[in-house]
C-alpha cells in the first residue's frame, strides 16, 4: 500500500489517515521509514501465538473507534490478510464503502492458503470497487457474479513499490555499496537460493519436508542458501536445525529494501509468499513455489513460477533443473512478468477520481 499512501498524499482532492494493524512492529516499521510513512493510527494488536478469532475480534473492535473519530468516505485495503478481512467488516457495519487492492484471487480451496483464501473472499464480497492485478483476477470477481462496472484491471501495487526502489536506493551507487558490504556473502561463487517460508498450511510435516529438501540443497559445493526466518516461532523452531550447516545462512527477517536487494542478487527463490511470486519475476529471477495451489495462476502459465508443494523430491528435482540446466534457466528467467507495469496506483487513483 505503500506507494498508493505516498501517491494519495500528493493528489489533489484527497486527504488520507493511515492505519497500522501493529501485528508485526519491527517488520513494519522499516517500511514506515523507508517510504516516508508515519502511520496516524496504530491498532497494537500484537500479541505471541494468538488464535486468529482473537486477532479478528481486536482488529473490528479497534477500527470501529477509529472510524467514527475518523468518518472517512471511503475504507481502502490490501491483500488477504486477517487485518485486510476484519477491517472491511468494521468499515460494513459503519456502512462505509470498501476499496479493494489486490481483488480477485482465488485457489478456489478455502483452506489452502489458511485463513486467506476465505479472508480475501469475504473482503471481495462487500467492496464496491475492486482493484484486480490482472485479468485472470476480474475473471474469477465475474464468476462470482460480483457487478463489472465495480472491477477494474490495475495491475498490482507490490511491482510499483518495487519499481519505486529500484529507480530510488537501489540506483543509488553509494546505497548499492552499503548494501554489497552488508550482505558480502552475496559476491560468493556459489549460486544463492533465496528461502521465504511460512504459511499455516504447511506446519508440521509440511516444514519438516521443505527442511530435508534445504539440507540435500545445502550439500552441494555450488549453493549457498539464505533464509530470512520470519518471527513466528513455529517457523524458527521447524528450520532451526538447518542453522548448523556450512551452507547455509538462516538471518533475521529482512527490511524491504535489504530483501529486494537480496533477491536481486538471488540464483533463484523458493518461496510460499505471494508477493515475491510477483516481485522476483520483474528481476528477471525465477520462482519455486512451496505450495501445493497458488491464487497466482498467472505466473505460473506465463512460467515464471512452478510449483513444488512440500514435497521433497519435486523440490529438489526443480531446483536441480535451474542449478544445473542454463537453457532451461534463462527461459524461466526472461519471461515478462504478468503482474503489472508500475502504474497500478496511477488507474486506481484514476478510479477514484471518478467518484
Amino acid at each position: 500500500m505503500a506507494p498508493l499512501i505516498k501517491r494519495l498524499q500528493h493528489t489533489p482532492g484527497f486527504s488520507t489517515a493511515v492505519c497500522s494493524s501493529g501485528q508485526h512492529k519491527e517488520m513494519i516499521a522499516q517500511v514506515f521509514d523507508l517510504f516516508g510513512l508515519k502511520p496516524d493510527y496504530d491498532l497494537d494488536v500484537m500479541e505471541p501465538n494468538q488464535k486468529l478469532s482473537t486477532l479478528t475480534g481486536k482488529v473490528i473492535a479497534g477500527m470501529e473507534d477509529i472510524l467514527v473519530r475518523y468518518a472517512p468516505d471511503r475504507v481502502l485495503v490490501h491483500g488477504d490478510t486477517t487485518t485486510t478481512m476484519a477491517a472491511t467488516l468494521a468499515a460494513y457495519y459503519r456502512q462505509i464503502p470498501v476499496g479493494h487492492v489486490e481483488a480477485g484471487l482465488r485457489t478456489n480451496n478455502i483452506y489452502a492458503p489458511w485463513p486467506e483464501e476465505i479472508n480475501r473472499r469475504v473482503t471481495d464480497a462487500i467492496a464496491d470497487r475492486l482493484w484486480a492485478p490482472t485479468q485472470g483476477s476480474r475473471e474469477n470477481l465475474l464468476r462470482e457474479n460480483v457487478p463489472a462496472a465495480r472491477i477494474f484491471v490495475t495491475g498490482n501495487t507490490v511491482i510499483d513499490a518495487l519499481f519505486d526502489l529500484l529507480a530510488g536506493p537501489l540506483a543509488d551507487p553509494l546505497t548499492v555499496a552499503a548494501l554489497e558490504e552488508r550482505f558480502p556473502f552475496l559476491k560468493s561463487e556459489r549460486k544463492t537460493i533465496l528461502v521465504t517460508c511460512h504459511r499455516r498450511e504447511s506446519f508440521g510435516e509440511g516444514f519438516a519436508e521443505i527442511c530435508r529438501a534445504l539440507a540435500t540443497l545445502a550439500a552441494r559445493p555450488d549453493v549457498q542458501i539464505v533464509f530470512p526466518i520470519h518471527r513466528n516461532p513455529n517457523v524458527r523452531e521447524a528450520f532451526a536445525t538447518l542453522g548448523e550447516l556450512a551452507n547455509v545462512r538462516l538471518i533475521e527477517p529482512l527490511d524491504y529494501l535489504d530483501f529486494v536487494f537480496v533477491m536481486s542478487r538471488c540464483h533463484f527463490a523458493l518461496t510460499d509468499s505471494g508477493g515475491v511470486q510477483e516481485e522476483a519475476p520483474s528481476l528477471g529471477k525465477p520462482v519455486l513455489v512451496l505450495r501445493e495451489v497458488t491464487e497466482r495462476p498467472e505466473a505460473v502459465a506465463a512460467g515464471t513460477v512452478r510449483l513444488v508443494g512440500t514435497d521433497r523430491e519435486l523440490i529438489l528435482r526443480q531446483a536441480t533443473i535451474l542449478l544445473d540446466d542454463v537453457s532451461a534457466y534463462t527461459a524461466m528467467s526472461s519471461i515478462h512478468n504478468p503482474y503489472g507495469d508500475g502504474k497500478a496506483c496511477e488507474r486506481i487513483i484514476a478510479s477514484l477520481q471518478q467518484e
